[in-house]
C-alpha cells in the first residue's frame, strides 16, 4: 500500500453510503413497476387479479404470448409502427439538420427573426382543432403524412442541433472554404461527420416519441390497417377490444380471461424494441446533449 493514499474520511463515508441507499431506492421504484409487468405476463390472471404476484410469477403461463403470436392486429401494429418510427425519424433528421445548419451561421442574415418566430412555437400552439382542421384541409386524413408531417419537426431539436453546430470549431469549417469547399460541401465533409454524437440523440429522441405515439393516429386514423402498434395496446388496455384475435369460439368467460392474458404480453411486446435500441445509443446521451447545450 502507498504511504501517500487518500483515506475516505468519516463524513465522506456517510455521503457514499447515503447516496448508494439513495439511487438503489430509485432504481427499485423505476425497475419494480416493469418486473411487475414480466412477471405477470407469465402468470395465471386469477393470480395477478388476486395480488398473489409480487415478487415472482404464479402459476407460470406462456399461453398469452401463444396469443399474441396469433393476433394479426398485433403484427399489422408493428409493421405500421416500424414505418413510422423509421421514416419519421428520417424526415425529421433531415428538415431539423437543414433549418439548424444555417440558423447556426453567422453570416445567415434572417437568423435573428427565424429563431424568434421559432422560440415562440416553443410556449404557444394553435391546439388540437385548428391542428386537426389544417390536416384535414390538405386532405391527409386517413394517410401515413397524418402522422408523419405534424410532428416532422420539433422546436427544441432544431435549437439543440444548431448550438451543437455552433460548438464546431470555426477553424474548421475556415480551413475547408480555403481549400475550396462550397458550403455544401463543408457542411457535408466537416460538419456532418462532427456531429454524430447529436444526430443520435435526436434520432432516438424522435423514434421513441413515434413509437409511443397513439393520439395523433387516433385522431386521425379510421382505417385499422394504419394503426400503430401502441394504438392496438390502447384498445386491448382501456377498451378490452381483441378484434382479430382468435377467441371467437370462446365463451365470455374465456374472453375475459384470455384478455387479462394478454395485456401484461403486449405491453412486453410493444416495448422490447425500444429496450433493446437504447443500450447502444445510450452512450452518445450524455455527449451529444452536454456538447449540445455549451454555446459556441
Amino acid at each position: 500500500m502507498r504511504k501517500n493514499a487518500i483515506h475516505a474520511s468519516r463524513g465522506d463515508r456517510i455521503f457514499d453510503t447515503v447516496n448508494i441507499i439513495l439511487l438503489l431506492a430509485v432504481f427499485l421504484v423505476v425497475a419494480y413497476p416493469l418486473y411487475f409487468v414480466v412477471c405477470a405476463s407469465i402468470s395465471d390472471p386469477n393470480a395477478v387479479a388476486s395480488g398473489e404476484v409480487i415478487f415472482g410469477p404464479v402459476d407460470v403461463t406462456l399461453e398469452g404470448y401463444e396469443k399474441i403470436l396469433d393476433y394479426d392486429q398485433i403484427w399489422i401494429g408493428y409493421r405500421n409502427t416500424i414505418f413510422y418510427a423509421v421514416s419519421g425519424m428520417v424526415l425529421s433528421l433531415l428538415l431539423t439538420i437543414a433549418l439548424a445548419y444555417p440558423l447556426s451561421r453567422k453570416d445567415f442574415k434572417l437568423r435573428g427573426p427565424i429563431m424568434v418566430m421559432i422560440t415562440i412555437t416553443m410556449f404557444f400552439s394553435g391546439g388540437m382543432i385548428p391542428t386537426y382542421l389544417v390536416v384535414s384541409d390538405l386532405a391527409l386524413l386517413n394517410t401515413v403524412w397524418a402522422v408523419l408531417l405534424p410532428s416532422a419537426i420539433t422546436a427544441s431539436h432544431v435549437i439543440i442541433v444548431r448550438t451543437y453546430f455552433q460548438s464546431i470549431p470555426k477553424d474548421l469549417t475556415e480551413a475547408a472554404f480555403i481549400d475550396g469547399c462550397t458550403n455544401f460541401q463543408t457542411f457535408l465533409h466537416v460538419v456532418l461527420p462532427l456531429s454524430k454524437a447529436v444526430i443520435a440523440v435526436i434520432a432516438l429522441y424522435v423514434s421513441s416519441s413515434l413509437w409511443n405515439r397513439y393520439f395523433e393516429p387516433m385522431l386521425y386514423l379510421s382505417d385499422r390497417n394504419l394503426y400503430p402498434l401502441q394504438l392496438f395496446l390502447r384498445q386491448i388496455l382501456i377498451q378490452n377490444d381483441l378484434e382479430g384475435a382468435d377467441i371467437s369460439a370462446a365463451t365470455i368467460q374465456e374472453q375475459q380471461y384470455i384478455s387479462e392474458l394478454i395485456k401484461y404480453g403486449v405491453i412486453i411486446v410493444s416495448t422490447l424494441p425500444m429496450m433493446l435500441v437504447y443500450p447502444f445509443i445510450q452512450k452518445y446521451f450524455v455527449k451529444g446533449v452536454m456538447i449540445g447545450s455549451i454555446k459556441g
